[in-house]
């Protein structure tokens, strides 16, 4: 499977190290789980992480840009005939045109997809470090869980001694003002 990393970080194949550094903070910030609660962003970020893994490397990213330049020649004659089939069948079923809106959201959703099954890799090497690329991914994600687990076990800790140390302080101020309360009732008497 083909992985269009500069779709997944939103840069284009001309970007520089520095932007590609850049779009690597920006989508992991926009899909980390922090900000996203509720959706399950670890795919996401895999792919966040496997892009930025191939991308900032020189000789991958050489090898992927000569890749990715056979690729884009592939879908561009996958998309022509798939319009020239799609032409056809319009005029044999008389289909009605889509609405603008609808061209636009499909648009969108074209625009979106970043995985392609239907492409086969002419790099063997390049396929291998992608894989490999995703394995570390993986393995960066399950870090970054255990290591936010263990974030919020010692937040935990900490907030538990915390709060036991402010409890024992008001018993203890309590403690002294029922002391001097006391004394001073017992000198007015």
């Amino acid at each position: 499977m083909f992985i269009d990393y500069y779709a997944i970080l939103e840069i284009n194949e001309n970007s520089t190290q520095e932007e590609i550094k850049a779009a690597f903070r920006k989508q992991a910030i926009k899909w980390h789980p922090d900000r996203n609660p509720g959706i399950d962003t670890t795919t996401q970020m895999q792919r966040i992480n496997e892009s930025y893994l191939i991308l900032k490397d020189p000789e991958a990213r050489q090898k992927f840009n000569t890749e990715y330049q056979r690729f884009k020649v592939f879908r561009e004659q996958q998309q022509g005939v798939k319009q020239d089939n799609q032409y056809q069948q319009q005029q044999q079923n008389h289909y009605q045109q889509q609405t603008h809106s609808q061209q636009e959201n499909r648009s969108k959703q074209q625009e979106r997809k970043t995985e392609y099954a239907d492409y086969s890799f002419t790099d063997e090497t390049l396929k291998n470090w992608m894989n490999n690329a995703r394995k570390q991914s993986v393995d960066l994600a399950k870090q970054t869980i255990k290591e936010f687990k263990g974030m919020v076990a010692l937040g935990l800790k900490e907030g538990v001694k915390a709060s036991g140390i402010a409890l024992l302080g008001q018993i203890i101020i309590g403690f002294i003002f029922l002391i001097i309360f006391g004394l001073a009732k017992s000198c007015h008497s």
